[in-house]
């Protein structure tokens, strides 16, 4: 599967950290800002990522809250991967 772009989230219970990286080994990586840890606001940064950027990577922190962060991405039709430290 062809991705156009990767989001790494840092979740906290009510913030998520959010950093972004272009495709390709040249692509740039930038923190993009803090979101509520809410369905609503998830689903909104998806939304305004998905409309410029098409399919999207995104890995989250495995953990407590990244349960219904897993689902909800995967819902929504991204590919979530959780990361271990």
């Amino acid at each position: 599967m062809d991705f156009s772009a990767y989001l790494g989230f840092d979740v906290h219970k009510d913030t998520i950290a959010i950093a972004v990286a272009d495709v390709g080994r040249s692509g740039d990586v930038r923190f993009y800002g803090e979101i509520g840890s809410s369905p609503e606001a998830v689903a909104t940064l998806l939304k305004k990522f998905n409309g410029r950027s098409g399919r999207l990577h995104v890995v989250y922190e495995a953990g407590p809250c990244g349960y219904g962060l897993y689902r909800q991405i995967n819902a929504l039709g991204h590919s979530p991967r959780p990361m271990v430290a």
